[in-house]
C-alpha cells in the first residue's frame, strides 16, 4: 500500500503538468478568438490577472495563513518581478503573436521553452554539463536541435496545409477578417508577430528560474501565485491606461469575452500558475518547462477542425525538430539525475556503515574544590 501510494506521489506533477497544457491549449484557442474581434490585449490581461487574484485570495488565506512565512522586501521584489516576467508583459507579447499568427503557431514556440530555460540556467549553477560524461553531450546537443528547429519556426513559413472548403468561407472570413489582408501586409504581421513570441518565449523562461527562487524562499503557491497576479494586473492597467486612453476598450462585449476572461483568470492564470508553482518546488524548473510541447499538440488538436485554423510546413517542420531536440535533452537531464541519486545513495550507505565514534567525558575540578 506504501509502494503504491508513492508511485502515485510520483506521478502526481505529470498529471497536473498535462491537466495544466490542456487548459492552456484552450485559453489560446479563445484568446485568438476575441483578439480577432478586436478586444485590446492589455485590457484583456487586466481583468483576467484581476480575477485570478480575486479567485485565489480566499483560497490562499484559509488555506495558507498557518503555514505561510513573513513577507520580507526582498520576497516581494522577486514577486513583482515574477509578475513582469510571467504575467503582465509576456502574457502582452504573446497575446500579440497569438492574434498577428495563430493559436497553433504561437504554442509552437512555447516549445522552446525548455531549451531557452535550460540554457539561462546554466549561468546560476541550477544546471551543469559535463561533456565528459553522455547526458551531459545529451543535453548539449538536444539545445542545438531546438535551435535548429527555433530557427526555422521564425524564418521559414511555406505553404499551408489544409484547404478548408469553399462553403465554410464566410465562417472563416468572420473569424479570421482581421487577419486576413493583402499578401505584404500579413508578412509583415506575421514577422511582427514571430518577433513578439520569440521576446515572450525569453521572458517566460525567465520566469521558472525565478520561481525556483521564490519556491525556495515562500514555499507557499496559493499566496505566492495571488500576491504576483495582484502585481501584474497593477502593471498591465497602468500600460493600458498610457497607451490608450479610449475607456470604452475596457468594456466586455459579447459573451465570447466575458467566457474568455472568467476561464483565463480561474483556470489558467490562477490554478494553472499555481500548479506550475508546485511543479517547479518538486521537480525544478526544466521538469515543468518540458511539457511545453503538449500545448501546441492539443491546441492544434481542437484548433485547426473546430476552428479552421491553418497549419503551415515551416510551424510543423520547425515543431517536429524542436520536439526531438527537446527529448534529447530530457533523456539527458534524466540520465545525470539517475547518476546523482545513485552518489546520494552510496553516500549515504556509507555514513551507515561507519561505526559510532567513541563519546569522551571530561569532568572539570575547580581549584577551590581541591583538598589542602
Amino acid at each position: 500500500m506504501a509502494g503504491e501510494m508513492k508511485g502515485f506521489d510520483e506521478w502526481k506533477p505529470f498529471i497536473a503538468m498535462v491537466a495544466i497544457d490542456f487548459s492552456f491549449a484552450i485559453v489560446n484557442i479563445l484568446l485568438k478568438k476575441v483578439l480577432d474581434e478586436g478586444m485590446n490585449h492589455l485590457v484583456l490581461i487586466t481583468y483576467r490577472l484581476t480575477i485570478s487574484t480575486i479567485f485565489l485570495a480566499p483560497i490562499s488565506y484559509c488555506w495558507e495563513r498557518n503555514s505561510r512565512p513573513k513577507l520580507t522586501p526582498r520576497i516581494v521584489c522577486y514577486l513583482f518581478l515574477s509578475a513582469i516576467v510571467g504575467s503582465s508583459i509576456t502574457q502582452y507579447f504573446f497575446l500579440l503573436g497569438i492574434q498577428y499568427t495563430s493559436a497553433t503557431f504561437a504554442c509552437a514556440f512555447v516549445n522552446m521553452v525548455p531549451m531557452v530555460t535550460f540554457i539561462m540556467a546554466l549561468p546560476f549553477g541550477i544546471e551543469t554539463v559535463d561533456l565528459k560524461c553522455n547526458s551531459g553531450r545529451a543535453k548539449v546537443l538536444g539545445t542545438l536541435v531546438c535551435l535548429c528547429g527555433a530557427l526555422i519556426l521564425t524564418l521559414y513559413k511555406g505553404v499551408p496545409l489544409f484547404n478548408h472548403s469553399k462553403s465554410t468561407g464566410t465562417q472563416i472570413t468572420m473569424m479570421d477578417h482581421g487577419i486576413k489582408l493583402s499578401s505584404t501586409r500579413n508578412k509583415e504581421r506575421w514577422t511582427i508577430g514571430s518577433v513578439a513570441l520569440v521576446a515572450g518565449t525569453l521572458l517566460w523562461s525567465s520566469w521558472f528560474l525565478v520561481q525556483s527562487n521564490i519556491s525556495k524562499l515562500y514555499p507557499c503557491q496559493y499566496s505566492s501565485t495571488t500576491i504576483m497576479n495582484f502585481f501584474g494586473a497593477i502593471q498591465s492597467a497602468i500600460l493600458g491606461l498610457c497607451t490608450s486612453r479610449n475607456l470604452s476598450v475596457w468594456v466586455l462585449r459579447g459573451k465570447a469575452q466575458v467566457l474568455t476572461v472568467m476561464f483565463a483568470g480561474m483556470i489558467a492564470s490562477g490554478l494553472g500558475f499555481v500548479g506550475m508553482s508546485w511543479c517547479v518546488k518538486k521537480r525544478g524548473p526544466v521538469f515543468t518547462a518540458a511539457f511545453s510541447p503538449l500545448v501546441q499538440i492539443m491546441a492544434a488538436m481542437i484548433g485547426i477542425p473546430m476552428f479552421h485554423e491553418q497549419l503551415h510546413v515551416g510551424s510543423l517542420l520547425g515543431s517536429i525538430i524542436v520536439i526531438i531536440g527537446l527529448y534529447i535533452l530530457l533523456w539527458g537531464k534524466k540520465k545525470e539525475m539517475q547518476k546523482l541519486e545513485q552518489v546520494q545513495e552510496a553516500e549515504a550507505m556509507k555514513e551507515q556503515e561507519q561505526p559510532p565514534l567513541p563519546v569522551t567525558i571530561r569532568v572539570s575540578v575547580d581549584d577551590d574544590s581541591r583538598c589542602p
